[in-house]
């Protein structure tokens, strides 16, 4: 609770806590029905959903790494926030005035990729703005920070089952999401600590792009960052498979999509509120295990229960496991790169690309073999042997 009132009080947390909210509002808006818009909406097939997938898996982290080096080069972080939010305005603003599939390509695969420096950027503010607290409240606040990206799930989510409920498209998801990126623009603009005025001491790192590169690219830090992309792989399967599971040939539609996205999103805030003092002690990597093969339940039995009523018992596992695995790696790969928060915090980028590659290979490999089940039990398989040799390897 004290983390909770920290970042309610504190202007900065809250700043970080009220753009990272709205970020999850445009990513629950979208995420859940990218498959659908890229297989059956604009023709791209799975075979181009998977290119579509990979491209802005590659932009995101490219994105991400650039600006993170470049807002701890120059403490300009303020600015780089503001580059990556005008860029979800121009994706989500050419679709909505001028929707068709190569639109759709250059925003999917290019300009909304690029506003991901935006999750990297909060929460290399937030560790700034919570080095004056206690070190035991600092995975505290990275927790509530993160919860707040999961919030708008609960709400947005429930919201758009209503409307696909009553007949509205798929595509108006980018009006809303335009709208949303405006209120991100304004929260920056006006709230955000200017650069140079900070509470806290942010001062240029001083080293090269290369020099900062190599930094991130040592093999004890790039190994890890691949096992806990292989263990939150498992997420982008889910989020690939989850629409195209739930279909009218077992009785379900969009409206249970999001249903059941909302569903689990909202179980994963209370999870990831209580979990640093639920853990206390536990080592991080035999969480992130455990976590895995939670979260592994649900993604394994999705495809074969999207028809049964038994489907919605598979949002537990998934809220446990998920709050584990989205919240646990945030910290350990901070505390990674603990002198660079800009760089440590676009290791969670790179993190995700290795999870989105990995879950494009299964997406391809388990659709050319067999479909979405087989999809479904490699991205499972992938996730519990990274996070097996992330314990491995931190034993040693």
């Amino acid at each position: 609770m004290s983390a909770i009132r920290l970042c309610l009080t504190d202007p900065a947390l809250r700043a970080a806590g009220l753009v990272m909210a709205l970020q999850g509002a445009v990513v629950c808006s979208f995420g859940p029905y990218f498959s659908t818009l890229a297989v059956n909406s604009y023709g791209f097939g799975d075979t181009g959903y998977a290119v579509l997938l990979a491209l802005s898996s590659l932009v995101s982290v490219s994105a991400s790494v650039i600006g993170g080096i470049r807002a701890d080069q120059t403490a300009n972080r303020r600015k780089v926030t503001l580059l990556a939010v005008l860029s979800l305005i121009l994706g989500t603003g050419l679709m909505t005035l001028s929707p068709g599939p190569w639109v759709f390509a250059l925003a999917a695969a290019l300009l909304i990729p690029v506003s991901s420096i935006t999750f990297g950027q909060v929460f290399a503010l937030a560790r700034l703005a919570a080095t004056p607290y206690p070190p035991d409240q600092r995975d505290g606040i990275m927790a509530v920070i993160r919860a707040l990206f999961a919030a708008p799930f609960v709400l947005v989510l429930p919201l758009w089952s209503l409307a696909f409920a009553a007949g509205a498209s798929v595509t108006l998801i980018f009006p809303v999401a335009l709208l949303l990126s405006a209120a991100m623009l304004a929260a920056v603009l006006r709230l955000w600590p200017a650069d140079g005025s900070t509470a806290w001491d942010d001062r240029p790192s001083g080293l090269s792009f290369r020099a900062a590169l190599a930094e991130m690219g040592r093999l004890p830090i790039a190994a890890r960052v691949v096992a806990l992309g292989a263990v939150t792989g498992a997420s982008t399967v889910y989020m690939a498979i989850i629409s195209l599971v739930m279909i009218p040939e077992v009785a379900r539609s969009t409206a249970d999509v999001a249903l059941y996205v909302g569903l689990v999103a909202g179980l994963e805030v209370p999870f990831m509120l209580f979990l640093p003092n639920l853990t206390r002690g536990i080592p991080r990597t035999r969480l992130i295990f455990v976590g895995a093969a939670l979260y592994g339940i649900h993604v394994a039995l999705l495809p074969v229960l999207a028809g049964s009523p038994l489907v919605w018992i598979l949002v537990v596992p998934a809220a446990i496991g998920g709050a584990v695995t989205l919240t646990i790696p945030i910290a350990y790969l901070q505390d990674l790169l603990a002198d660079r928060p800009g760089a440590g915090a676009s290791l969670m980028a790179v993190q995700r690309l290795a999870g989105d590659v990995i879950a494009a290979a299964c997406f391809a490999i388990g659709t050319s073999l067999a479909g979405y089940g087989t999809v479904a039990l490699l991205g499972v398989a992938a996730s519990l042997i990274g996070a097996a040799a992330l314990w491995v390897a931190d034993r040693r």
